[in-house]
């Protein structure tokens, strides 16, 4: 019995999909604000409390792997196995991080004051946000 032929899904459709996904998020932001303040509280603290339980499940998960990568990393460079260019590393991060910087001061605030903006149109959630944030934080 042969196997249906699955096609991948295109560029079109990729950019589709994403274009959905923004609208649906926008949507659902901006009815936060028309809701109840009871209605705020409720999915401000929900989604808080799984942002902050999946921030602790992945950060732990990334903690793990990146401190094991640099001292697999320091064990091999220690045995002689690999050699480490210190001096090109340093340049490269030198550059990247004059990069980052002049890109965080030039679009820093526009992100920031909406953010600000957000938060003092929905205050209850945003009080329900970080309270169930808080709550995902401690029961990971």
């Amino acid at each position: 019995m042969a196997k249906p032929k699955t096609e991948e899904p295109s560029a079109e459709d990729a950019k589709k999909i994403v274009d959905d996904a923004k609208n649906f998020i926008e949507k659902a932001i901006a009815d936060i604000g028309k809701t109840s303040a009871t209605k705020q509280l409720i999915l401000g603290t929900a989604s808080g409390w799984i942002t902050g339980f999946i921030t602790m499940k992945l950060g732990k998960v990334a903690a793990v792997g990146l401190g094991g990568g640099v001292i697999l990393l320091h064990i091999a460079s220690q045995k002689g196995y690999i050699d480490i260019n210190w001096e090109k590393i340093n340049k490269k991060v030198d550059k990247i991080s004059d990069k980052i910087e002049k890109e965080t001061t030039g679009k820093g605030p526009d992100w920031f004051e909406k953010v600000l903006l957000f938060v003092k149109d929905n205050s209850y959630y945003s009080a329900g946000f970080t309270g169930g944030f808080l709550f995902g934080i401690a029961s990971s």
